[in-house]
């Protein structure tokens, strides 16, 4: 009546092997690993003491566990002793949590991008990835920071300012026992208090000492005493606490105290729909046929100035730039377009108005340089009125990066009478212009490029490309927020889950091709009814059935394969 059933009988084959597909994912995890020389990690491991676990056989579980939405130590060690998929890939070994997440977190920190790129050069031998094009996007994570300790780069300055204005009210104290050093000692460091802005806590750590031993000679001056225990409990160390904020904001606005290198962000995943900020960074990653070719982490909320860092990257792990960058809007900008040509990139990165500039507002808009006429040999510009705008002057200016734009400035001769001067300009005199050339060139060859039959199957392109890598992270795989903490453990994270995606890529795109070979293979040999057609049990069948019941409407059940 029932199957037999006994839980202690010695049941054959014993090797776990036998239970898993051929076609498995977690085969591919280790073949690909398993490809890896093993010289590849010895920089992770100097040598000394017991005997370590393989580096590959860690590798390949965390690989795995991140592939199958396990991202905690604690996890994958339980799925180590409990998952048949992992005890086979562990070869039966069981690391603890500890040993997991070192492993991950500390001893792959020179060694993780070397196995990104072997990886990926493997696939390209293999034709998955050409190298040829870079779709550059970027995505906000979360950081693993407390979301309500914050500190703002604004509220810094103020503080310290109010700070430093405070010492100056204890200046009259402060000048007397300066007078009384400069006689005993010929010094004068007190002075250098008397410009606020030069205000450093070691000068008023040196300020407080001076004025502790005028305090010993003179034990009963209350005003002395009353300064000396302000600076010394309350302004010495309020002003190095805000010394030490700045140092680590540097050029920042903001950062969590429980994360310090966690900059804080507006999230697309806003639940209380008040654009509350969180801390979290900037993740930059590049894609060719969805798999990723390099990532990087950025510490801004922007895009624009985490082109360049991110390229430079790539460069060192591919040792050559990649041959055509296609990016959105947030990347355009004439330093990244200079960095593109000096590198001999093509640049299919399009620019801020590159859409609004197609309108009928803008086309019409008189007060848009773009519309008017630029005389290359007499250096004028002539606006909609006919007024030419002549050459003034030039200016500098400087990006946050050292990046140095120049500028031409241009005047027009006389908008008095003008009849579109409402139109043109608001300023009460002369319309006045400033063009940076370069970059009005450099603008001019990207319009260029986006518009030609191959930049604009690109730039669509592009919209199909990291966009679903950054999705099947997110939603799929459900990785919204860092575990790690800090700069170089969170970029390691970013590497692990690059990792896991172009081997489970790897997987979907060998999987596709092997069920469209097997779907041409049963529409070549198929003529009989939907019954047959079922026998196949997917959904290639299913349709395949469908259209043999539209095209022979009347035929007979008993046809079959031929």
């Amino acid at each position: 009546m029932y199957i037999q059933y006994t839980m202690h009988q010695l049941t054959l084959p014993m090797d776990l092997e036998e239970d898993i597909p051929q076609n498995h994912l977690v085969r591919i995890v280790n073949a690909a690993v398993n490809r890896l020389d093993n010289s590849v990690f010895d920089a992770a491991y100097p040598g000394g003491g017991r005997d370590s676990y393989h580096p590959k056989m860690l590798t390949k579980v965390i690989i795995y566990a991140y592939t199958q939405r396990i991202y905690s130590s604690r996890q994958i060690a339980k799925a180590v002793r409990e998952n048949i998929m992992f005890m086979w890939i562990a070869g039966r070994q069981r690391p603890d949590f500890r040993t997991i997440n070192r492993f991950r977190s500390e001893r792959m920190k020179a060694v993780l991008e070397t196995v990104f790129t072997a990886v990926l050069q493997f696939l390209a031998e293999e034709n998955y990835v050409q190298l040829e094009h870079y779709f550059v996007d970027g995505t906000k994570i979360e950081a693993n920071a407390n979301r309500y300790t914050f500190v703002w780069g604004k509220a810094v300055v103020k503080h310290k300012a109010k700070l430093q204005e405070k010492v100056q009210t204890l200046f009259p104290t402060i000048e007397e026992a300066e007078k009384h050093e400069e006689v005993a000692n010929d010094r004068s460091d007190l002075r250098e208090l008397e410009e606020s802005s030069k205000i450093t806590s070691e000068k008023l750590e040196n300020a407080v000492k001076q004025l502790e031993e005028q305090l010993l000679e003179k034990p009963k001056d209350k005003p002395l005493k009353k300064a000396v225990r302000m600076l010394r409990k309350d302004l010495l160390p309020r002003l190095q606490k805000y010394e030490s904020h700045e140092g680590i904001l540097g050029n920042r606005n903001s950062y969590s105290k429980t994360e310090t290198d966690a900059t804080f962000m507006r999230m697309k995943e806003d639940h209380m729909r008040n654009g509350q900020l969180k801390p979290g960074y900037n993740v930059q990653i590049g894609t060719e046929n969805q798999f990723i070719l390099g990532y990087s982490v950025h510490q801004r909320p922007t895009d624009t100035r985490c082109l360049i860092p991110h390229l430079e990257k790539v460069k060192s792990q591919l040792g050559k730039m990649p041959g055509t960058v296609i990016a959105d809007a947030g990347y355009g900008g004439e330093e990244n377009y200079n960095f593109l040509e000096q590198n001999e990139a093509i640049a299919i990165v399009k620019y801020s108005t590159y859409h609004r500039e197609n309108s009928k507002v803008w086309q019409t808009d008189i007060s848009k340089i773009d519309n008017w006429t630029y005389n290359e040999e007499q250096d004028t510009w002539t606006c909609a009125a006919g007024q030419n705008l002549v050459f003034r002057r030039e200016s500098k200016g400087k990006t946050e990066s050292g990046y140095e734009i120049q500028h031409r400035h241009y005047r027009s001769t006389s908008c008095e009478g003008c009849p579109l001067k409402p139109k043109c300009t608001k300023a009460e005199g002369n319309r006045e212009i400033k063009v940076s050339m370069k970059y009005l060139r450099l603008k001019n060859q990207a319009r260029e490029k986006l518009r030609s039959e191959e930049g604009y199957t690109l730039a669509v392109r592009r919209m199909i490309e990291p966009e679903p890598v950054f999705g099947d992270m997110k939603n799929n795989r459900g990785f919204r927020r860092f575990l790690l903490r800090g700069l170089p453990k969170v970029s390691l994270e970013v590497g692990w889950l690059s990792l896991a995606h172009n081997l489970l890529k790897k997987s979907a795109v060998d999987a596709k091709n092997k069920g469209a070979k097997r779907t041409g293979w049963s529409a070549a040999r198929f003529s009989g009814p939907p019954e047959a057609a079922l026998r196949f049990a997917s959904p290639a069948g299913a349709a395949l059935a469908a259209r043999w019941v539209i095209a022979h409407p009347r035929a007979s059940p008993s046809t079959c394969f031929t």
